[in-house]
């Protein structure tokens, strides 16, 4: 496959082992650029980029937005308290109004699920789903799984295990689908309350015990607590949840010795993970945000990089 043959990134569970496998070996060329001295390429010059989010963000809406600088794109963010929204604009009247300027695509992150793909159905600029609700964050899950290809040389057969807030994470559901299509073994992990009513339709292997979960793991992803999704009462406190779930030493002593130690970010250091385990070499944290910029200018060029006729 030579060409991604759709105009919108929504999430990996409509996406094809194909479609990855090339997003994935074009964000490695990518990664060369940014090695560069000069991080520069006319490749997206006069073409017209919208950020809109909607929700905080650090990393993914600054490695977009040096994406973009890197392909000499041209590109305008605008953030969601500041919108026409707060004036009581309907969210397809303000990107109706930007794309009539010349905007050809719009990353959007929102706190509604589905509300990436309602808006890719209303204007004819592509779309990038940077994150919508519970829903998914389709570019953490191919950055997640270009930085386990590139540490491990393959995701097929991987045992991966991601603990955590699985319920109210849109990680966690780009992850899941995305690496089983590339067959890798997914588990998850966590208090029961914290995993969707729906767990059996992901396909996933599950365990509330860490230390059985981890045993023989290649890498583990611990994942935030979404607790500005949560309902009350999920768990009894962060301290036991650290005590039974947070990455330590001690309970991921089953995993494989060379296994990779993931994380979204932000991280809650001494809840979902200790510092001892974060800042240690079999952690690769900071390396998956390098691998954002690379998966993120594969995205851009892969949607944006020809004319509109080719």
């Amino acid at each position: 496959m030579q060409t991604l043959r759709r105009k919108d990134i929504l999430g990996l569970e409509e996406m094809s082992a194909e479609e990855i496998t090339l997003i994935l070996d074009t964000a490695r060329s990518m990664r060369e650029i940014m090695q560069r001295k000069i991080k520069k390429v006319p490749t997206l010059r006069g073409r017209s980029v919208l950020n809109l989010f909607y929700e905080p963000s650090t990393r993914t809406k600054a490695s977009f937005e040096l994406a973009q600088k890197y392909m000499s794109a041209d590109s305008v963010s605008v953030a969601g308290t500041s919108s026409s929204l707060v004036k009581g604009e309907t969210l397809k009247d303000t990107v109706r109004n930007v794309e009539v300027m010349g905007i050809e695509c719009v990353i959007m992150r929102h706190p509604v699920s589905g509300s990436t793909a309602y808006l890719a159905r209303n204007i004819e600029a592509s779309v990038i789903n940077a994150g919508d609700g519970m829903h998914e964050h389709p570019t953490q899950g191919l950055l997640d799984m270009f930085t386990m290809l590139d540490k491990k040389g393959r995701l097929e057969n991987l045992k991966v295990v991601i603990v955590g807030d699985i319920r109210h994470s849109r990680v966690a559901r780009s992850n899941i689908w995305g690496l089983q299509k590339m067959g890798a073994k997914v588990t998850v992990s966590g208090p029961r309350t914290l995993m969707p009513v729906d767990l059996q339709v992901f396909g996933v292997e599950y365990t509330p015990f860490l230390e059985e979960a981890v045993e023989e793991a290649d890498v583990i992803m611990a994942l935030r607590l979404q607790k500005e999704r949560q309902e009350g009462g999920l768990f009894p406190s962060l301290r036991e949840y650290s005590e039974l779930y947070g990455l330590t030493t001690n309970r991921i002593a089953g995993a494989k010795e060379d296994v990779l130690i993931m994380h979204p970010g932000p991280m809650n250091r001494g809840v979902e993970i200790s510092s001892e385990i974060a800042d240690s070499p079999r952690s690769v944290i900071l390396e998956q945000v390098t691998s954002g910029v690379a998966v993120r200018m594969a995205l851009l060029y892969l949607l944006l990089g020809g004319t509109k006729e080719e």
